[in-house]
């Protein structure tokens, strides 16, 4: 038998954080775990739209991370949780900064600002980096509200637009297809 999916609390625009606390569905912490979620769909259909086995399971390990932090995001601030929570380490942050130095070993030197293109996963990668940006910008919102946040999770952020952007430059190359300078129109 499954179950349903719909529990009709949420009908009043409220929902519950993990540990309980009833918040409106318009709260900063809920618009951050939700653009996480965002973030986390986007990143499966690069996903889907890359041939490259490698690329494909770095992603998958993004995808994991970012269920991670959406937890996170999603925990009541003020009260115990009961149930055990994955956590986020400062080696998720440098095995993406590994991944970036892997990836710009073959890729050229950038002489220009680049328009996103060359390639559909590549400009799904910019799509995603742009939706990682407004995620970091959500959750310097939070720490200037006052809501509790690791500051892990906004250095993983960061550093994980900087993959996206190097990603989709990545991509382009791998694919043979030409990258897009920007030509400033003077």
């Amino acid at each position: 038998m499954s179950f349903k999916i719909y529990t009709k609390t949420g009908d009043k625009g409220l929902t519950s954080l993990i540990g309980g606390t009833r918040v409106p569905k318009s709260h900063i912490r809920i618009e951050s775990y939700g653009t996480i979620d965002e973030l986390n769909s986007y990143i499966g259909m690069v996903s889907d739209m890359e041939s490259n086995e490698k690329l494909r399971e770095w992603l998958r390990e993004i995808q994991d991370r970012l269920f991670t932090i959406g937890s996170v995001l999603a925990t009541s601030p003020v009260k115990e949780v009961k149930m055990k929570l994955p956590d986020l380490h400062a080696a998720d942050v440098t095995w993406l900064e590994q991944r970036m130095d892997e990836m710009n070993e073959d890729l050229p030197e950038m002489r220009s600002f680049l328009l996103p293109g060359g390639h559909v996963a590549s400009s799904a990668a910019h799509v995603a980096r742009c939706i990682c940006r407004r995620v970091e910008r959500i959750c310097v919102a939070m720490n200037e509200q006052g809501e509790e946040m690791p500051d892990l999770i906004l250095q993983y952020l960061n550093r994980l637009s900087d993959f996206l952007f190097v990603l989709s430059r990545y991509i382009v190359y791998l694919h043979g297809a030409s990258e897009i300078p920007w030509r400033a129109r003077t």
